[in-house]
This record gives C-alpha cells, sequence and structure tokens, in this order.
C-alpha cells in the first residue's frame, strides 16, 4: 500500500513532499461501473469538444493561444482547472483528515503564489508574449540563446510534470476502475494526444473549463452534503473532530510538519515562484484579447482555487469525523489505522459515505479527468517549445511559415505523448516524489528569475540570463538529487548530502545573483544595444501598443 505522501506525488502535486514515499503495490478496487461510465461520458464529450474545435483551429495564433479569443471570466475557469489537479481535492483533504491544522497551513501555502502573478506579471505577459514565456524572456535579448534556453527550461520542467501525471493517472484508474497500469497510461496518454494535435490550445481551453466546473460542483456539493451532518456549524466540526482525530486539541495547532523552519521556507519559496515560472500556466495569459482580460483571468482563478481549497479543507475535517468513526473504510475495520485503498482515498470514502456509489462514481470520473485535463495543457506547452521557440525561431530564424510550424507542432504532441506513456510505465514502481519537487524548483529557479528580470530590470543582458538560468536549472536538480528524496530512498544511501528536501531557498537566489553579477560586469557592445531596448518594451509592457495583432477580435 502507498503511503499519503506517494500517492499526493502520484496525484501532481506539490503536497507530495509532505513526506517520504514507500514502495509497494497498489491495492486494486472492486470494479466501479458508475465511474467508469461517468467517464466514458466525459472522454466523449470531450473529444466531441476537440472535433469542433479541430475545424476552427486553423492558424498558429488558433493552435497556441486560441486566437486570443478567450474572455477573462472563461480564462479564469481554464486556469483553475490547470491548476487544480486531483491532488487538489484528494492530496489536500487527506493531509487535512491526517494532520488537522498543518494540512489547512499548506493549503494556503499553495495559493499565496496567485497575487504575485496578478499584480507583477499578468498584464505585462500579455502585452509582451505571442505563444510562448519565451517571447518575453527575448524580447531585447538574444533570439537564438535565450529561445533555446527558454525552451529547455520549458521542456524539463514539462516533462518531469508529465511524468508525475502520468504515474497518478496509471494508479488513480488501478485504485478506482480495476485497469491494468500499462493500459491505463496508454489511455490517458492516446487521449492526451487526440486533444493536443486535433483540437490545440481551443480544445485544451474548453476541456479545462469542464472539468474546472465538474470539479467546483463535485467538491461543494460534497461538502454541502458533508456538513449537512453538522447542521453547517463549524463549530460544531470542530469539536466532534476534536473528539474523534487521535492527537485530540493539537490537531487545531501546527505540528511536526512546519518543525524545520528551513524546510518550510525553501518549500514555500518554491510553491509560490514555481507557480510563476510553470509553462502552461504562463501560455494561458496569451489566450485572452488584452491585458485587462488578462488581470481579469487571474482574478477569476483565484476566487475559484482560493474558494475550492477551503471547500477541499471542509472536506478533510468533515471525514475525520465521519470516515474516523467508522470501521469499514478501515483495513481490517482498525479505526485510526490504514484507510482501504490507501491513504489518499478520504475524499472518495466521503463521497460514499454521504452520497452513496452513485456519488463516488461521479467524483471518481472528475479525479480522473482532472489529471487528463491537465496532461493536455502540459503536452501544448512542450509542443509550442518545440513548434514555436525552436524550430520556428531558432532553426527557421522566424521564417517558418504557419503551416510548416503547425505540422511540427502536432509531431511534436505525438512525440511528446509516446515519451509521456514510456516514461509512465517506466516509472510505475519508482519514488516520482521527488520529481514533483524538482518540477516547482525547477520553474522557480531556472524560468521565473529570468522571467522577472527580462521585464523589470533593464541591466539584464543575455550572458546573465543564460549563466543566471543555467545556474538555477544545475543547481535545483543537483540538489534535489543529493536531497533525502533521491540519494536515500532511491539511491539506496544512509545519509543524504543536502539535509533539506526543497531546493529553492538555495537554487532561486542563486540564479538571481548570477544573472545580475553577469549582467552588470558585461560591458559588451550587444550588452549596450540589450539595456537600451529597454524602453521600448517598458513602453508595450505598460500600454500593450504594438502587441500582437493575430489576437485582435
Amino acid at each position: 500500500m502507498r503511503t499519503l505522501a506517494t500517492l499526493l506525488a502520484l496525484s501532481a502535486s506539490p503536497l507530495a513532499l509532505a513526506g517520504p514515499a514507500m514502495a509497494g503495490a497498489v491495492e486494486k478496487q472492486p470494479l466501479n461501473v458508475a465511474a467508469i461510465g461517468m467517464f466514458m461520458v466525459f472522454v466523449v464529450l470531450t473529444l466531441g469538444i476537440t472535433y469542433w474545435a479541430s475545424r476552427r483551429t486553423r492558424s498558429a495564433s488558433d493552435f497556441y493561444t486560441a486566437g486570443g479569443g478567450i474572455t477573462g471570466f472563461q480564462n479564469g475557469l481554464a486556469i483553475a482547472g490547470d491548476y487544480m489537479s486531483a491532488a487538489t481535492l484528494l492530496g489536500l483533504s487527506s493531509m487535512v483528515f491526517a494532520k488537522g491544522y498543518d494540512g489547512f497551513i499548506y493549503t494556503v501555502g499553495f495559493f499565496v503564489g496567485w497575487p504575485i502573478i496578478t499584480f507583477l506579471m499578468a498584464e505585462r505577459l500579455r502585452n509582451l508574449g505571442r505563444f510562448t514565456f519565451a517571447d518575453i524572456a527575448s524580447y531585447r535579448l538574444d533570439q537564438t540563446k535565450i529561445r533555446t534556453f527558454a525552451a529547455f527550461g520549458s521542456l524539463t520542467v514539462v516533462s518531469f510534470y508529465l511524468i508525475v501525471q502520468m504515474v497518478g493517472a496509471g494508479q488513480l484508474i488501478q485504485l478506482l476502475f480495476g485497469l491494468d497500469y500499462p493500459v491505463a497510461v496508454v489511455v490517458v496518454g492516446v487521449v492526451m494526444m487526440a486533444y493536443v494535435i486535433f483540437g490545440g490550445m481551443i480544445a485544451t481551453t474548453w476541456v479545462q473549463i469542464i472539468k474546472a466546473v465538474l470539479l467546483l460542483a463535485g467538491g461543494t456539493t460534497l461538502a454541502f452534503m458533508a456538513m449537512s451532518r453538522f447542521g453547517f456549524s463549524y463549530e460544531t466540526l470542530a469539536r466532534e473532530a476534536i473528539t474523534v482525530h487521535k492527537d485530540g486539541l493539537g490537531m487545531m495547532g501546527p505540528g511536526s510538519m512546519l518543525a524545520d523552519p528551513v524546510n518550510v521556507a525553501s518549500m514555500s519559496l518554491g510553491l509560490v515562484f514555481g507557480i510563476a515560472g510553470l509553462p502552461h500556466i504562463l501560455m494561458r495569459f496569451f489566450t485572452v484579447p488584452n491585458a485587462k482580460e488578462a488581470r481579469k483571468s487571474v482574478f477569476y482563478a483565484t476566487g475559484f482555487i482560493g474558494f475550492f481549497f477551503l471547500v477541499v479543507c471542509t472536506l478533510g475535517f468533515a471525514a475525520v469525523v465521519i470516515i474516523g468513526k467508522d470501521p469499514q473504510y478501515f483495513v481490517n475495520g482498525e479505526l485510526g489505522g490504514k484507510l482501504v485503498g490507501g491513504g489518499n482515498m478520504v475524499a472518495m470514502h466521503l463521497a460514499k459515505a454521504v452520497g452513496g456509489n452513485l456519488f463516488l462514481g461521479f467524483l471518481s470520473a472528475v479525479a480522473f479527468a482532472t489529471i487528463l485535463a491537465v496532461v493536455a495543457g502540459l503536452a501544448l506547452a512542450g509542443a509550442s517549445a518545440i513548434s514555436h521557440d525552436l524550430y520556428a525561431t531558432v532553426i527557421k530564424k522566424g521564417k517558418a511559415d504557419e503551416k510548416s510550424e503547425l505540422k511540427v507542432s502536432r509531431i511534436a504532441a505525438v512525440a511528446i505523448g509516446v515519451l509521456a506513456i514510456v516514461l509512465g510505465i517506466l516509472f510505475e514502481k519508482q519514488n516520482v516524489a521527488f520529481l514533483v519537487g524538482l518540477t516547482f524548483g525547477v520553474a522557480a529557479s531556472t524560468n521565473f528569475p529570468i522571467l522577472i528580470l527580462s521585464m523589470y530590470w533593464k541591466d539584464l543582458t543575455t550572458r546573465g540570463a543564460l549563466l543566471g538560468g543555467f545556474s538555477g536549472l544545475i543547481s535545483a536538480v543537483t540538489l534535489v538529487i543529493l536531497s533525502k528524496a533521491v540519494w536515500v530512498t532511491v539511491l539506496g544511501n544512509e545519509t543524504a548530502i543536502f539535509p533539506y528536501e526543497h531546493p529553492a531557498l538555495f537554487s532561486m537566489p542563486l540564479a538571481f545573483a548570477v544573472s545580475i553579477v553577469v549582467s552588470l560586469l558585461d560591458r559588451s557592445a550587444a550588452a549596450a544595444t540589450e539595456r537600451a531596448r529597454f524602453d521600448d518594451q517598458f513602453v508595450r509592457a505598460q500600454t500593450g501598443h504594438g502587441a500582437a495583432g493575430a489576437h485582435k477580435h
């Protein structure tokens, strides 16, 4: 049986870093006909959307950014759909169930990065970018070098995140639907490739919107039914939870998960700034027609995500009472022992307890569909990095026609899909908790420093950006490898060389420091030209004057 931490990792959330993982086979559950039926309805519906979107996807702008025709409200829902993974529902509720207040603090931690995107980045991203975040980073710097670096950073983040998503999808199907793991992974890969290849960003956006609505509706309905057991009184809920939970009153205060301040600070930096460096999240800002709609996108997304996190915390506390007192949900009927199906099944057990098998089937299908939609967004971000940044700009020097660029995008999507399937199968029994930390650590240490400096600091040069970005990338990867999650758990060494689990506190400042120092020491003629171009970039960032005309609707 997997521990809570591993299942969180498999569900593709930073929560996986709550603790080490243990190896072990995943226990198959009885075939859930309702869940499979609802999942098939979702797949058929979304493939129908993909067919509709394929008839509207005629240009590179349509494929990458839905032609810039998505409204702020729609994009806000899509961003929320991109960010709310299955682990938001399954992992966070399980965390609160097991740890109480600590789980609530973790939930807040995943939320605080959004104001940074709202106030520092959203408007400038839309005004300066066209298809990918490399458009912004390379705006006044050396196009070939910076785009190559940005594409490399994006593909690194996307690849690690894809592995975790694919393994998570396979494990969830194994747990909930009773299918074999390789079959599950292939199904996810094939459906994901169909979304991206035929529908592009239009299909991916609407799949995300539908998924977000289902997740919000399902979670809210579950919370409503659960709270009805307590007369909709949080005071009653808290009083009963204290009497049932193993820690008693201690569940309402900070515990062991927040014991090491350095580790907590490093994890927090990675989560807060990693969000602002995730390619599939950044791409969403290019799907709206202007900067005003970009700001609206984040406003709505923040509201949806914040609301859902509060719902999930409610589910965790309600489950302490409803599930914690019912022996049928524990292995061998031992209250306080292992949960049937694994520690990550708290929300599913709660759904069965208050809504029966039909509601359990619905929530199971939504949980899996959630991963499916996130995988599609990641694949599109990876394909865009290959076709737009590497092929069209670096290899073809901006002279590629749209038809050939779209062809390369679709070939790249197939390649990424096949790679995701292969890696998902290879990593089936591997501890993938470290990959989640690596994803956010790399994003915070590689993409974010270069992105924010290129937008706000006049003296950034190509040389500084390259050396700083690669310093962040290499140091983040190295520190994770030397940490307990990999050095001890995966490689079998006795003690970790790097004593902390999260690299961002060390690798992100290093990236900033190297970028700044190297840029200040750079006195080349190219550097002088790059500094001189900042004023033009500043005007466009503030006003949107000259922004991509392809987005006018």
